[in-house]
């Protein structure tokens, strides 16, 4: 069982986020994190540490052909670092992901905004009918 952590840190107007993407089998899970202002490294480390274990990640189960990771040579692994360090943006799997993840939650929001509306229109009704009644009563 081979899992790969990477944290890409990126500015996104106007704020700086951070994309935790985790690899783990044949599930890809992806997180974002709102900085605010440019985070310092020593930051970024207090804030793995301390949050981490608190993250939501969206899981997703990868539909590729499942392919094995071998062990590579640690200065392999460091060109690899410098190269994606060099390179900008999210990958195009945390993008999907997080786009998927916003698609549901706006869904979830409209269904609770939806739902809130129609118990007020009950509720504003049933205060009419009870006026009503107290209006035909007389007192």
């Amino acid at each position: 069982m081979l899992i790969s952590v990477k944290l890409t840190v990126l500015f996104n107007e106007p704020f700086w986020i951070g994309v935790f993407e985790i690899e783990e089998d044949e599930y890809y899970k992806v997180s974002k994190v709102t900085f605010g202002s440019e985070p310092k490294e020593s930051e970024i480390f207090d804030f793995i540490l301390k949050n981490y274990y608190s993250l939501k990640f969206i899981l997703q189960k990868v539909e590729e052909e499942k392919y094995l990771k071998k062990r590579q040579n640690p200065k392999r692994v460091q060109r690899a670092i410098k190269k994606a360090l060099k390179s900008k943006g999210i990958g195009t799997k945390a993008q999907i992901a997080i786009k998927e993840q916003h698609e549901t939650n706006k869904i979830q929001r409209k269904k609770k905004s939806k739902e809130e509306n129609e118990s007020e229109q009950v509720r504003n009704f049933q205060i009419k009918q009870n006026k009503k009644k107290e209006k035909r009563k007389g007192h």
